[in-house]
């Protein structure tokens, strides 16, 4: 019975060590591929350019904000001036009041517009970026369907806890190189540098 034990062992390691040996692995890194995609830095400058834009007409929001709340002041300082006649004292007393609706009404519209606006953008900026990947991963899976490769690894790719998953791979099979000049055939010759931070990748996504 261990003899035969043995035997079985033997026949599984021959078969796996087997397997292996008919297998051809290949290696890229996503993220350097994703950052000097040229279609990442086109969508870079999109994001910027959105990103600007959204950051100007806040602070012009915040600047309206901070006018309503000189002139509720004013109103208000003036509704206690002794200086002035009662009448007057409670005119201003009543316009500081409606000026006090308008500045909450306003201060609740401003917050609700801010996160409504990040929220649009960090959405495009996902959706964008999940649509570079998946052309970069469209061009892997074909470069490694015409080299007839078994697998290919992704040397850039982190567990949940931050470590590689790729401990070591040879260069020689790493195809990052053939399947970023995939992607830049027909990019303009301006757009061919790496891309900024505000589009993110997460190497270990599937």
């Amino acid at each position: 019975m261990k003899k035969l034990s043995v035997l079985i062992a033997v026949a599984v390691l021959a078969s796996a060590l087997t397997a292996s040996a008919q297998s051809k692995l290949a290696s890229v890194d996503m993220k350097k591929l994703f950052n000097n995609y040229y279609k990442t830095k086109s969508a870079q400058v999109v994001m910027d350019k959105e990103k600007s834009d959204l950051v100007k007409e806040l602070k012009d929001m915040a600047a309206d904000l901070e006018k309503l709340r000189t002139e509720y002041k004013q109103l208000l300082d003036q509704a206690n001036d002794q200086a002035i006649s009662g009448d007057e004292r409670e005119k201003r007393k009543a316009a500081a009041g409606d000026k006090a609706r308008d500045l909450n009404k306003q201060q609740v519209g401003f917050e609700q517009y801010q996160r409504q606006a990040e929220a649009r953008l960090g959405d495009k900026s996902q959706r964008m970026t999940a649509a570079l990947v998946k052309e970069i991963q469209d061009a892997v899976n074909s470069k490694a369907k015409a080299g007839g490769y078994t697998a290919v690894l992704d040397t850039a790719a982190v567990s949940a806890s931050g470590t590689p998953t790729v401990i070591y791979c040879d260069p020689a099979i790493d195809i990052t190189t053939d399947v970023l000049n995939q992607l830049q055939a027909g990019a303009p010759i301006d757009v061919v540098k790496p891309a900024g931070s505000l589009l993110n990748i997460r190497t270990n996504a599937p």
